[in-house]
């Protein structure tokens, strides 16, 4: 994105907007023809270029005297503007030197401009080939320093002599020395992306080139192997998703952080070493912001494990505790951080740990008006909850004298509740638990009390005693000590004299010292405390592996109207930073050069030795003499500031002021310190009193606390010890400590690689769009990017053992070369891929190579990588696919005879059970058909009796009575009266048998619509409940059937009766006649009506029985599906069964009632004709007895 803002915007000044630039490339893609006009011919070329002038990657190319644009020819005259330009300039006097620079080579061409439109042959070469217009212009355009400081590109209108009449922008023509000129840079290379892209490396060049790309909000340049990162001081869009796989994906090559970041993990995964990134700059440079992106890209690159979001999330914890509104900055960072990120074979983040530096204590009890407090007092103040407010005394941030004396509590466009809640959720991320969090905001809460503890006189000597007010209660009930040791503990001090104690009174000065004293130990330990338990949750444990990237944010050189002893630490700290930077740049760089024998032209570097020395020192160091001095009971500021003026007056470094100040010549700049403070803030002693007070108190953080401070008091002290008011208790001063934890983290860095990020502060008020020239300037001196930029253009920054190269590229030759030793070898790897001599240097051990010559043989290398892998891949595969299909045949095989031989013997078991089940059932039906025909048999001979016995018992009292009383004659009426009541019997029972076999068929039918009913059995189980009214209501129609039946036969029954009645009557008449036949035949009427009734009486009684069976099973079976029994049967199957069996009863049933129906009807009509035989008989009597 940089590029291309760079490059349209460079293209505006020089052609129409019809016309766009040729791509900015080195001397090689000239054309072949191209050649300057009075230029010497080649060979002339050749003999005026040295072997020195190869090395260092320039090529010479002589000039005529002259200027004469209107021939088109290209001459300096000898009192042009380039007569006193500087030796860097490649278009000195009278030599043009082009550089190929390996950052605007063919292989980085994408970092420098993205791809422009194709220009035609011809045009390119007449754009290359007329230079007139360019020289010209280059020569009339120069910087000049105005008298603020600031500088402006002006226009040369003449020169005469040492003197040059010059245009500004604004109109005014000025008349200056020559040699006052800056030489200016083509308007091509306006907002390059690499300060060594430059032709002219001067300070305006730079200045102008970082406001060009500031001014189009691309804020990041690269200075050679440094980022300079510009403080936008706003939003913008260069971060994101998006962006991050750009830069992983390398689609994007642009200056970033994230660029830097990636450089580090491959670096990491590829020479399997540390890596860090150290992040410096001013107060309100944006360190903390860019540690944040470096951080979000790790996370990014390396997530997966969920650690990572843990990781992001220390950063609001982090920020509340230890950040602060200043004057310069909204969020200065009050204390160092070093963030060691480890990570998996894998490449996967594993863990982290934070180590801080020199937390500002002083702030908590202590801040200049417009600043505030650390973050934390008012976001508790402003986001606690209701609850949490009652149950710490919590009031508002004006309520506290901590945070009152600045008169500062809230800061443009932050919301602090919106950012307490995110520190809770940040808390509990990483796996700090409630109890704790609200033990925290407790500590929080007694700290500001602290602050509102009043004291009263109580004596002629100034004695004081803590009043008893809200704040001494409130302090001992959050805390968890009684009010009273609290009270003694603020206002005595025990001194020991021998073997006995001594109580003394604290004067007023005394006990708000001790005061503030326990509020920033308090605040100190809680702080470490905090950290202590984030490096838990992120500890690594046992997937450490050793590969690690460490991102170092420690506050940037700070230099105030009054600068006291945290001033004093924090730039000590940036001196030996700057001594790192120094040292892995300039130093270990040249040294390295000449211990390999390469050609190398010495740069000259600012080099900041002896401002440590003045520092570190001994005995007459500033930091030996701060301890010595903290030693003395009766040492004071003064007494300090004299004694270093009287020992370091003679040191360049330091310059002695008037009182208590000194003045010391950093790298950055001289800065006074007033040693106001200084020894009492190097001592910070907390009284063994109060330290005995937390570790009486309740609560688990005040111990600890106390625990944590006695212990450090009884670790071995190297130096002076330090002993006053009779206190037992012995610690490092603050400035030993910090240079302790200084050294360990230098040596930690040395052995990383690392990569330096450069933030810089474009002005005082954080206002985005502004830019300061003076103050960008000042930080670029102090950063040394123009001396960075000149050894890294002018140097080899990629270097590699001849047998680590060997290693690595030689598989790219033939065999027989690639066995050779590793000098030959890699001789023959440089020529085997024409890389040009001037491009690198071969060293004793090493072979050095410029930028971006290393990518070269790396594409190479990764493309043969990738060809060897996709062959490999290829063969792998075709080899996996073959042994794949000889398996997959062998398989095929082996489970074809597997499966023939189960099925084998499955089948013979089946074809076994098929034969047992043949047999099984031939039997059972045999057995049941047997069965059935038997019961058939007994009842068709059982009915064949009961009608045949009957029949003669009906007609043998006929034929008896004829025989008594008729004559011969009649005998023949006889037998035709038998013959057609046999003829009547046989019609009878062939109709009988029609009948049976069309109830037959029709069973047939209804046996195949009742198997079409039970396929359709699982449509009708929702339906069960209706079903069940319908069994009622069949139930029912069947009672209602049989009452009718019933009331029918009773109807029956007294007609019979009656008419047996009148029968009798009529009977007794021709009793004599008829005799004991006559008896015989009426009681045979009357047992068949009598065997009906009890039929029917037994019908009913079976009906109800069933009923009442059937209803209570269906009722039960319900139940058990609704789940209102608990049962272990299938209520489903259950209910299919029993309607199987209610059906089957049910038609056995409608059966026998239809039979007994029949049977009755049968019984009715057979008395229908005796009675008409009765009446034949009565005519024939009474015409008998007529006559």
């Amino acid at each position: 994105m940089a590029s291309v803002g760079t490059q349209s915007s460079g293209s505006e000044k020089m052609l129409p907007k019809s016309q766009v630039l040729p791509s900015l490339e080195s001397i090689k893609s000239l054309p072949v023809d191209f050649r300057f006009v009075g230029s010497p011919t080649s060979e002339q070329l050749e003999k005026s270029v040295d072997v020195k002038s190869l090395n260092s990657n320039a090529v010479c190319l002589s000039f005529p005297e002259k200027n004469d644009i209107g021939n088109g020819l290209v001459e300096g005259a000898e009192d042009s503007v380039g007569n006193d330009v500087s030796e860097d300039s490649p278009y000195s006097r009278t030599a043009i030197l082009i550089e190929q620079r390996p950052s605007v080579g063919d292989e980085d061409l994408d970092t420098v401009v993205m791809p422009l439109p194709s220009i035609s042959t011809s045009r390119r070469e007449r754009r290359w080939s007329d230079t007139s217009s360019y020289a010209t212009n280059k020569k009339l355009q120069s910087w000049f320093q105005l008298p603020n400081g600031n500088w402006e590109l002006g226009k040369i209108l003449s020169t005469s002599g040492t003197e040059s009449t010059i245009s500004l922008p604004d109109g005014k023509v000025l008349k200056v020395k020559t040699e006052s000129l800056v030489p200016a840079n083509p308007d091509i290379l306006d907002g390059v992306d690499d300060l060594m892209q430059l032709s002219y490396l001067n300070e305006p060049s730079v200045l102008y080139n970082l406001q060009y790309r500031y001014n189009r909000d691309m804020i990041y340049t690269k200075a050679g192997p440094v980022l300079v990162a510009i403080n936008p001081f706003k939003e913008v869009p260069l971060y994101g998703n998006n962006y991050i796989e750009a830069y992983k994906n390398k689609s994007m090559e642009s200056p970033h952080v994230y660029a830097i970041t990636d450089t580090a993990i491959r670096e990491m995964i590829r020479d399997e070493v540390n890596q860090s990134i150290i992040i410096s700059g001013e107060s309100g440079a944006g360190k903390t912001e860019t540690a944040k992106i470096a951080m979000q890209y790790l996370a990014a690159l390396g997530g997966g494990s969920g650690i990572e979001y843990e990781i992001l999330k220390t950063n609001p914890i982090l920020e509340a505790f230890g950040n602060a509104k200043t004057l310069r900055n909204d969020n200065s960072s009050r204390f160092g951080k070093l963030i060691e990120i480890h990570f998996s074979e894998t490449g996967k983040i594993s863990g982290a740990k934070i180590q801080t530096f020199l937390l500002e204590k002083s702030r908590v009890v202590q801040c200049m008006e417009g600043e505030r407090s650390y973050h934390i007092f008012y976001q508790l103040c402003a986001g606690a909850s209701p609850k949490l407010r009652e149950k710490i005394n919590l009031k508002i941030a004006s309520e506290y004298k901590y945070l009152r004396q600045s008169n500062c509590y809230t800061i443009t466009g932050v919301d602090d509740a919106e950012r307490f809640h995110a520190v809770m959720e940040a808390l509990d991320i990483v796996h700090v638990s409630k109890e704790n969090q609200e033990s925290v905001f407790a500590m929080l809460a007694a700290v500001l009390w602290l602050g509102n503890v009043s004291f009263s006189v109580v004596d002629n000597e100034n004695h004081v005693e803590p009043m008893a007010d809200e704040g001494l209660t409130t302090v001992a009930k959050l805390i968890g000590c009684n009010v009273g040791e609290l009270k003694l503990a603020l206002s005595t001090r025990k001194m020991r004299v021998g073997n006995d104690t001594i109580v003394q009174k604290l004067t007023l000065s005394q006990a708000i010292d001790t005061r503030d004293a326990l509020a920033k130990s308090i605040y100190s330990c809680l702080f470490d405390w905090l950290v202590e338990q984030v490096n838990k949750s992120l500890a690594v444990g046992k997937r450490r592996t050793g590969r690690s990237i460490s991102i170092l944010d420690i506050y940037g050189f700070e230099s105030f109207e009054r600068n006291s002893f945290e001033q004093f630490c924090i730039n000590y700290a940036n001196e030996r930073l700057q001594q790192h930077f120094n040292r892995h740049l300039f130093k270990l760089e040249q040294e390295e050069y000449i211990q390999d024998g390469i050609d190398w032209a010495k740069v000259d570097f600012e080099d900041n030795q002896d401002c440590l020395n003045l520092f570190e020192k001994k005995p007459l160091g500033l930091l030996s003499l701060l301890d010595e001095e903290s030693t003395f009971p009766n040492g004071t500021d003064l007494t300090f500031a004299n004694k270093l003026k009287q020992h370091l007056n003679s040191n360049s470094c330091f310059r002695g002021e008037r009182g208590k100040a000194f003045s010391v010549s950093h790298y950055a700049g001289e800065v006074t310190y007033d040693t106001t403070g200084f020894l009492e803030k190097n001592r910070d002693l907390l009284h063994l009193d109060s330290i005995q007070l937390l570790s009486s108190c309740s609560c688990h953080l005040p111990q600890i606390f106390a625990s944590n401070m006695l212990t450090q008091t009884e670790k071995p002290i190297v130096g002076h010890l330090y002993k006053a008011g009779g206190a037992d208790s012995q610690k490092l001063s603050v400035a030993t400590k910090f240079k302790g934890q200084l050294f360990q983290l230098m040596q930690r860095l040395e052995n990383t690689t690392p990569h330096f990020i450069r933030c810089i502060k474009p002005n005082n008020s954080p206002s985005p769009g502004s830019y300061e020239q003076g103050l960008v300037l000042q930080q670029l001196r102090c950063c040394g990017v123009l001396e960075v930029v000149r050894i890294s253009r002018c140097g080899f920054p990629t270097r590699m053992s001849h047998q680590k190269f060997a290693r690595r590229y030689g598989f790219l030759l033939l065999e027989n070369v690639a066995s050779q030793d590793p000098l030959s070898v890699s001789v023959a790897i440089l020529h085997q891929f024409d890389i040009m001599p001037e491009m690198y240097q071969v060293g004793y051990t090493k072979l050095f190579f410029r930028t971006g010559q290393i990518g070269v043989l790396e594409d190479t290398r990764n493309r043969t990588l990738h060809g060897i892998l996709r062959v490999q891949s290829c063969f792998r595969g075709h080899q996996a696919r073959s042994y794949l299909r000889q398996l997959r045949r062998g398989v095929c095989a082996l489970q074809s005879f597997v499966r023939g031989e189960k099925f084998r013997k499955e089948y013979a078991v089946l074809q076994q059970r098929h034969r047992a089940a043949v047999v099984i059932q031939r039997h059972i039906k045999s057995t049941i058909c047997r069965k059935k025909y038997k019961n058939m048999h007994q009842a068709s001979i059982l009915i064949q009796s009961v009608i045949r016995g009957w029949l003669v018992r009906r007609f043998s009292g006929d034929v008896g009575l004829l025989k008594s009383g008729a004559t011969k004659g009649n005998e023949s009426d006889e037998v035709l009266m038998k013959a057609s009541y046999l003829a009547e019997l046989q019609r009878r029972v062939l109709k009988a048998e029609a009948a049976l076999r069309e109830k037959e068929e029709e069973n047939d039918i209804l046996h195949q619509r009742l198997q079409q009913y039970e396929s359709r059995w699982s449509e009708y189980e929702l339906k069960m409940k209706s079903m069940e009214e319908m069994w009622q209501k069949q139930m029912r129609s069947l009672q209602s059937s049989l009452s009718i039946a019933k009331k029918s036969l009773s109807v029956d029954d007294s007609e019979r009766n009656s008419d047996a009645s009148v029968n009798a009557s009529e009977e007794r008449d021709f009793s004599w006649d008829t005799g004991s036949n006559h008896r015989g035949q009426e009681n045979n009427g009357v047992r068949p009506i009598s065997a009906g009734l009890s039929v029917i009486s037994r019908l009913a009684e079976e009906f109800e029985q069933r009923s009442q069976v059937f209803g209570d099973d269906a009722k039960f079976l319900v139940e058990v599906k609704s789940g209102q029994v608990d049962a272990s049967m299938n209520a489903d199957r259950e209910l299919r069964r029993l309607k199987q069996m209610f059906e089957a009863w049910k038609k056995d049933y409608g059966s026998r009632l239809r039979e007994t129906k029949l049977i009755l009807n049968k019984l009715g009509t057979d008395e229908g004709a005796l009675d008409r035989v009765k009446k034949k008989w009565w005519g024939k009597r009474n015409s008998t007895r007529y006559s």
